[in-house]
């Protein structure tokens, strides 16, 4: 009796246990890092690691498509995890930053997210064409998802893509996030990525937000509001120039 009321308590409150279980997660994970690896691999990397593990060993046992968020107990995760959330955070993050830093890599973070948005697209129209795709809306579309899991799905609603393609460009929008994440702290000692400066050009670089907030968080989590700041723009740069200028130029290669 008294577990089903405990069980049942946890349930009403979903939203609570979600942020408990995370909690305890990422409390395992920096564990994980100080005794195994001794701090070379930051605490939230492995906790990204070990959130993906869950939600695949999740949806594996339930047969759902939500991970861990199929089970009863754990719905709030889903909540947590959602855009809600994200976009709150993202927005969030932008309060702590310096303008003055903003304006001193204005130009040079324009630049970067330009590059960004089209080097992203090319590699991923470049490994969909490898894979035997030679129709310029798949390709435009997956495409845009190398760019971020946003631009993908804009892109091939715009351009009338069927639903499989679109959901190709979202795992690979996905598959880019996290490896961004994991990989920001990293390789952050090796490129230089301890100041907002390069934080900005690095978000523009990188596009995804939640992947760049992610891998800066675990960096040193002043430099996220730089890095989600040109990321954010990333996306909305992305969504404007696949569907129309960049289609139209794979179109006239194809």
């Amino acid at each position: 009796m008294i577990l089903d009321a405990f069980n049942a308590v946890l349930v009403q409150n979903g939203l609570i246990t979600a942020f408990v279980f995370v909690g305890a997660l990422v409390w395992v994970s920096y564990q994980l890092s100080a005794r195994l690896t001794r701090g070379h691999i930051h605490g939230s990397a492995i906790a990204i690691a070990l959130g993906l593990v869950l939600a695949w060993v999740g949806g594996s046992m339930t047969g759902g498509s939500q991970g861990l968020a199929d089970f009863s107990l754990l719905a709030g995760v889903g909540v947590m995890g959602g855009a809600m959330f994200r976009d709150f955070a993202i927005v969030a993050t932008a309060f702590g930053a310096d303008v003055g830093a903003l304006k001193k890599a204005g130009f040079v973070g324009a630049v970067s997210v330009i590059i960004g948005v089209v080097l992203s697209f090319v590699v991923g129209a470049v490994v969909a064409v490898s894979f035997g795709y030679t129709d310029p809306v798949v390709v435009s579309t997956i495409g845009a998802g190398a760019a971020t899991y946003i631009v993908g799905p804009v892109t091939g609603t715009a351009l009338g893509a069927s639903s499989d393609v679109i959901a190709l460009s979202v795992a690979a929008g996905l598959t880019k996030s996290v490896l961004v994440m994991i990989g920001t702290p990293l390789i952050a000692p090796r490129i230089g990525l301890n100041t907002p400066h390069a934080a900005l050009i690095y978000g523009g670089l990188m596009g995804t937000t939640s992947g760049v907030a992610g891998g800066l968080a675990a960096t040193d989590p002043k430099l996220v509001p730089y890095g989600a700041m040109t990321a954010t723009f990333y996306t909305g740069v992305g969504c404007l120039l696949a569907p129309s200028v960049l289609f139209l130029i794979v179109r006239a290669v194809l």
